[in-house]
């Protein structure tokens, strides 16, 4: 591991134990979000050090992404439909990684968890223009995950993280439901970036080196 690394992940660690313990307290406010919001700043910055070839631009390109979206959700708490039409580009570019990786597109698994999830949310009358943003990104970022695992090895440091962002948006989900009993509520809270900084860090860690 070299020294570059190593400075990385005491400076993540540091800003991931400020935060967590921010939140955990209840005293988080701004000091937690500026917190928060410097750790994805720093998978961005570290990812652009590493990026070598078209993985890690592409890596170096979600995290772009990844960091205006958390500019509007987290930051500005408003224009979440912008928010999350820019994570859609996020498991876009990460689907691209994966095909550069050779992995499957998996066209069947794609559209078939999207058409079930927008038909459900249709019948349950839920179906808004935030909700239909959100049930094609969460299947595309489930498959991702699932494809990244599936190259073994390789795409396993990847695969992680992808599956540490679905944990992340479970909680989101979770948070946002109406009539959650308070002990899950209070985790859903602490549980979005519990599992949200770790997944970036591994994604960055993924970028093969040169």
């Amino acid at each position: 591991m070299g020294r570059g690394t190593v400075w990385f992940l005491g400076a993540e660690a540091a800003l991931y134990a400020g935060f967590l313990a921010l939140d955990l307290a209840g005293t988080g406010g701004g000091w937690s979000l500026a917190l928060k919001y410097s750790g994805i700043a720093l998978c961005l910055l570290s990812a652009l050090l590493r990026a070598g070839d078209r993985e890690g631009r592409l890596v170096c390109a979600a995290l772009a992404l990844t960091l205006a979206a958390d500019f509007f959700l987290l930051v500005l708490d408003a224009w979440y439909a912008l928010g999350v039409a820019l994570f859609c580009g996020v498991q876009g570019l990460y689907l691209a990684r994966l095909r550069a990786m050779g992995a499957g597109l998996w066209l069947p698994l794609r559209l078939g968890l999207t058409a079930a999830a927008l038909l459900a949310a249709a019948l349950l009358g839920l179906l808004t223009p935030l909700n239909a943003l959100a049930l094609v990104y969460f299947p595309e970022l489930v498959c991702n995950a699932a494809a990244a695992l599936s190259l073994g090895r390789r795409g396993r440091m990847f695969g992680l993280g992808l599956l540490l962002f679905v944990g992340c948006d479970v909680c989101v989900g979770l948070h946002n439901l109406a009539g959650l009993p308070a002990p899950l509520s209070a985790f859903a809270q602490v549980g979005m970036w519990l599992f949200y900084l770790p997944s970036q860090v591994l994604i960055v860690l993924s970028i093969p080196k040169e």
